[in-house]
């Protein structure tokens, strides 16, 4: 929109300047006559007011903006629809974009990325709460005001859970290819709170590496390569990267909603590795055990029999690691000892040595010749069962689908890699033998095999084979006719008979 065409005051504002100018429409920096407040001015476009499905996106931004009062999200002030420039008035953010940030300065430090999304977080977290799923966040809709207070804008995507005004036609995914979630692709309007995750785990992604998730790809290169779990980890890109943070972003884009945190506070718990517990209620008396980092652990030992262990935290998690407590998906946690006991996955301080991401997939490699079919990685399926994060621990499965639920070893990375290494159980000692089917008696071994040399007949069959193609002759045989003495017999027969007749 050239700046000709918007009028210098609109309702009760005065246009100051222009800040930005997009597809929808063009915001201005403005001034309420009356109050003298600065505001920013959202003008939609003439073309986009002319479509009626737009310009009710266009009200419902409006409307979603107004219900989220929360100093992490910008405040929407006034709207406008009627006449030939319907316009939108908001908070005025004195500031950029984090999309602008990255741009200018490149990435952002671990520390700084964390503050700012967890005060995303806190907005979103009220729009979640509120029946509201956002569905196009990404850097450019986070502003940062010069204080460091980051603010989520652009609602105009907003999807009202409990009744949806139909404004997203089946088969549409609105919202941005690289950091929308691939569910977004198929159908915008059943994506829930785990997509604005997907998209808020993507953002992070882009602020502690300064590169674009999936960058350079089409919109269908780009969902193939969400929904296979193709892209390079943070850490590659930033080895400075804490394994904490590493795992967080990928558990929140992994491929499969249910493999991502269930909301906004059980990711910034990801990120912090603190549990965020509810404030205690009136006349309540704060854990002891709480300030004093004691937890206590129930686990069962390889007979079976059930055992109750003290420790702080760093304690545990080592003993986690040593996998000296068997099966980390029976064992139960709390920061007492009569409390109600919950598995590790509920428990920010250890989740990430128990909760794995989806697995990223496999560097190729080539199959060696005369090891035989069981050689082949499709003969060494991943485990298709998932941890069921809902599910009693005493009865979860003990592997993901994403690989080994044993704690890694204490090399000082403090969350499960991400490499595609074929899972084994958590609770088995034994080495997985290099051949899953060793010969029985009697049989040869598979190695004797070789699939991949084509069959030759032996020299005494080619010879044969050759001298009756020469002499023209099959060697088989054909069948013996007996018509000509079975005629033989009859003619016999009769002349005996007739003889006889004549005799008599």
């Amino acid at each position: 929109m050239s700046p000709d065409t918007t009028p210098p005051q609109l309702g009760n504002y005065d246009i100051v300047s222009k800040i930005a100018e997009g597809g929808m429409g063009t915001v201005y920096k403005g001034r309420n006559r009356t109050t003298g407040e600065v505001v920013a001015i959202k003008v939609i476009a003439p073309t986009t007011a002319k479509n009626p499905v737009l310009l009710q996106r266009f009200e419902r931004e409006f409307l979603a903006a107004r219900v989220l009062d929360h100093p992490n999200v910008v405040k929407a002030l006034d709207y406008c629809g009627t006449g030939p420039h319907p316009f939108l008035v908001m908070e005025f953010v004195d500031g950029e974009s984090i999309g602008q940030r990255i741009e200018r300065k490149g990435p952002i430090s671990e520390a700084e990325s964390i503050k700012l999304v967890a005060q995303v977080c806190e907005g979103l977290q009220r729009a979640h709460k509120q029946g509201l799923v956002h569905r196009d966040v990404k850097p450019d809709n986070i502003l940062i005001t010069r204080e460091g207070i980051a603010k989520l804008t652009d609602m105009g995507l907003v999807k009202d859970v409990e009744g949806d005004l139909n404004l997203t036609k089946t088969g549409r995914g609105l919202g941005t290819p690289h950091y929308m979630a691939p569910e977004q692709f198929r159908n915008a309007k059943n994506v829930d709170v785990r997509g604005d995750i997907y998209s808020l785990g993507a953002t992070l992604y882009a602020m502690v590496t300064g590169q674009i998730p999936f960058d350079n790809a089409s919109p269908l290169d780009c969902w193939m390569k969400k929904v296979r779990n193709e892209f390079p980890t943070p850490r590659e890109l930033n080895p400075a990267l804490t394994d904490r943070v590493d795992w967080a972003i990928r558990r929140a884009m992994s491929a499969e909603p249910d493999r991502r945190p269930a909301s906004c506070r059980e990711f910034l718990e990801d990120l912090t590795g603190q549990s965020r517990t509810a404030p205690p209620r009136p006349g309540a008396q704060p854990a002891a055990n709480a300030a004093a980092d004691v937890w206590y652990l129930v686990y069962k030992d390889e007979t079976g029999v059930a055992h109750t262990v003290k420790g702080n935290t760093e304690s545990i998690r080592n003993a986690l690691r040593d996998n000296l407590l068997g099966d980390t998906t029976l064992i139960l946690v709390n920061r007492t000892k009569t409390g109600q006991f919950q598995p590790l996955s509920s428990v920010a301080e250890f989740r990430d040595l128990v909760v794995n991401p989806a697995a990223l997939p496999p560097p190729p490699t080539s199959r060696n010749p005369g090891s035989g079919p069981q050689s082949s990685a499709r003969m060494r399926p991943v485990d298709a069962e998932a941890v069921d994060m809902n599910a009693n621990p005493m009865s979860s499965p003990a592997a993901s689908r994403s690989g080994r639920m044993t704690p890694p070893a204490p090399s000082g990375r403090s969350g499960p890699q991400s490499g595609a290494m074929r899972p084994t159980p958590a609770n088995s000692a034994r080495p997985t033998p290099s051949n899953p089917n060793p010969p029985r008696r009697g049989t040869p071994a598979e190695q004797d095999y070789d699939e991949t040399e084509p069959f030759a007949p032996s020299a005494k069959a080619s010879g044969r084979l050759e001298k009756n193609r020469k002499s023209g002759k099959s060697s088989k045989k054909p069948p013996f006719d007996w018509t000509p003495i079975l005629l033989a017999v009859v003619l016999i027969l009769s002349a005996v008979i007739g003889y006889l007749v004549l005799v008599k």
